[in-house]
């Protein structure tokens, strides 16, 4: 019965590994804190009133963050390439809900998964920010 106790622990030690879910070749994106406000009112924004668009907002997360609307949801993805290093052709321009990168070999993103389209051999899919909805106000964050 002792050794029964004993196999149990070693087996429970073993399975309590690491919980990483991120693939070890999607290092590409620097962490960084998002915390936006977005008015739904103002006209920048007002392509988020009908579903199946998509809204891009520089200057906050790796490339910009995109947000995508699919008439039940919001979605907002980080517009690094999470496949590239970061660089100006790296960032993502979305089009309807999809993204696409702007480098060379035109990477292409899924804005509702946030999966690649297109390319079986990308590893890396678009890193996913938190949208909450409060009245007109939707608020992105990490």
């Amino acid at each position: 019965m002792r050794y029964l106790f004993i196999f149990i622990g070693i087996v429970f030690l073993v399975s309590c590994s690491s919980n990483r879910q991120e693939n070890e070749n999607c290092r590409f994106l620097f962490d960084t804190v998002v915390n936006q406000d977005i008015n739904l009112s103002f006209p920048t924004y007002n392509e988020l009133q009908f579903p199946g668009n998509s809204v891009k907002i520089n200057n906050i997360g790796n490339g910009g963050v995109i947000i995508a609307y699919t008439g039940a949801d919001y979605f907002a993805w980080d517009a690094g390439d999470p496949n590239h290093v970061f660089s100006a052709c790296s960032s993502l321009q979305p089009s309807g809900l999809n993204a696409t990168c702007g480098c060379e070999d035109g990477n292409e993103y899924s804005l509702v998964t946030g999966q690649p389209l297109n390319d079986g051999s990308l590893q890396c899919g678009l890193r996913n920010y938190r949208v909450t909805q409060n009245g007109n106000i939707l608020i992105i964050s990490n």
